[in-house]
């Protein structure tokens, strides 16, 4: 997907880069950017960077368990 105006450009290029600082999800990302999981991550492959899955940091990681033990309940 290729953005059509510079609002959806500038759009996208603050959804990579806050991707890529570990501010958004792969999903997050790619819903603030208006595009599929799917074109994003082609986005970010041809920029150069691979989609990374799972938690980037401790306290995210601590946070995705937290989710999961409240599920349980």
């Amino acid at each position: 997907m290729v953005p059509s105006s510079g609002e959806s450009s500038d759009e996208l290029a603050t959804a990579v880069g806050r991707y890529v600082l570990g501010d958004l999800s792969l999903g997050r990302a790619a819903e603030a950017a208006g595009m599929s999981r799917g074109e994003f991550e082609k986005v970010l492959e041809n920029a150069g960077f691979t989609a990374l899955y799972g938690p980037r940091t401790d306290d995210q990681f601590q946070r995705e368990i937290d989710v999961a033990l409240d599920l349980d309940e």
